[in-house]
């Protein structure tokens, strides 16, 4: 089986800010891609919130991405994850490529549009259904168009469609937006754009494309139609987590939880990006999150690796494990280093709590005997005399 440091799932600004910093450094680092690099924004007209860049398109953002990660040489290999999964307590990514074993992943898959699941939609995706307005916008020069939604997507891509449209209705279940203000006054300062609240699409009708909706009011019930040569979605997104299902702690659906250095539940897999759960999901946000996750990996691999060779190769080896937070530890630490220097390896408990629970350390200090990596004996302690009978 093929092995390899880090390997990160996906592409986008997360993964790629992720390849960045992994190689820099120093980590052999594997960036799978399914599709094209860049994620999401390869498919967003316009970005105006990325610091020091008033205004730039989405693809050229995400090449600029993919031309400074080739920079540092990472391995870019278009292949789809199947599964990731823990055997014999390694890593292993499962794509259709082959298997590979990982020191450490990080999971920067992102997210995917939701879809509205009305009559219709699957029928005339791609003949007047659309989840794309850089895609698609340019098929409706000079017609009537609906955007459905009411987050900042929705009403950005409104605006950047009358580019084309000559009309652009936007349907939203509520009476306001929950888009930004700057971005709705923009939008409601075109005179193109004109609003359909309290209303759902019930149905997309039309014959070999689309010719009109059926909308109902959820406040009265009442329905209407209204004629329409497309439609554009943007109701939320669903994370693209399916392959870690069952592995990694999700929550709503899907998003994968992660602590501050951006760890999941499983020992050295990372979630970075719009694939985890957190309070916004913007390309700044997710590069921040590639950045920490490929630091923390390093981190990871680094102790791994250092912890390995001395801890679970040599024949016999005496550890004392306390907490760096401790001061009565603290001090312990100190009195068995300077008693029994070179007899005893001193382990921070507390910034190695997956090594802890690895070899089943509940309560600091403890004292433990290794093996060849198998444990012989542990004892809690409380005075550094106490480790002479297991020297």
């Amino acid at each position: 089986m093929e092995k390899r440091e880090l390997v990160i799932v996906g592409g986008g600004p997360a993964g790629l800010t992720a390849a960045i910093y992994g190689r820099r450094a120093g980590l052999d680092v594997l960036v799978l891609e399914k599709g094209m690099a860049g994620g999401q924004i390869t498919i967003t007209a316009e970005i105006e919130n990325w610091p020091g860049i008033p205004m730039i398109s989405g693809e050229e953002l995400a090449r600029a991405f993919r031309e400074h990660a080739e920079k540092f040489s990472p391995e870019f290999r278009e292949a789809e994850v199947k599964k990731v999964s823990i055997e014999a307590g390694k890593k292993v990514v499962a794509t259709d490529k082959g298997d590979i074993e990982a020191e450490a992943v990080i999971i920067a898959t992102g997210a995917s549009f939701r879809k509205l699941g009305c009559p219709g939609e699957a029928e005339f995706t791609g003949r007047g259904v659309s989840y794309c307005a850089v895609c698609d916008g340019a098929f409706f020069e000079d017609q009537v168009i609906a955007v459905v939604g009411g987050g900042n997507t929705a009403v950005e891509e409104a605006d950047y469609l009358t580019r084309f449209a000559s009309k652009v209705y936007i349907i939203h279940r509520r009476d306001s937006f929950r888009a930004d203000r700057a971005v709705v006054e923009k939008a409601m300062a075109n005179p193109k754009i004109e609003p359909v609240w309290n209303s759902v699409v019930e149905k997309i009708k039309g014959t070999d494309m689309v010719e009109g909706i059926v909308l109902k009011n959820v406040k009265t019930g009442e329905t209407s139609e209204l004629p329409v040569a497309g439609i554009f979605v943007f109701v939320g997104m669903n994370p693209n987590s399916d392959f870690v299902k069952g592995l990694v702690e999700t929550k709503d659906g899907g998003w994968i939880v992660t602590n501050e250095m951006l760890e999941t539940s499983v020992e050295g897999i990372f979630a970075a990006g719009d694939v985890r759960d957190k309070f916004l999901r913007q390309v700044v946000t997710a590069a921040g999150d590639g950045a920490t996750a490929a630091m923390a990996a390093y981190s990871y691999i680094s102790e791994q690796l250092h912890l390995q060779k001395v801890l679970f190769e040599p024949e016999r080896v005496v550890s004392l494990f306390y907490s760096s937070i401790d001061q009565e530890q603290i001090k312990l630490a100190n009195e068995v280093e300077k008693k029994y220097a070179k007899k005893v390896l001193l382990i921070d408990g507390y910034k190695n709590k997956r090594m802890c629970e690895k070899l089943g350390i509940v309560d600091l200090p403890q004292v433990v005997v290794l093996n060849k990596g198998s444990l012989v004996k542990s004892k809690a302690i409380n005075d550094a005399q106490a480790i002479e009978g297991l020297l």
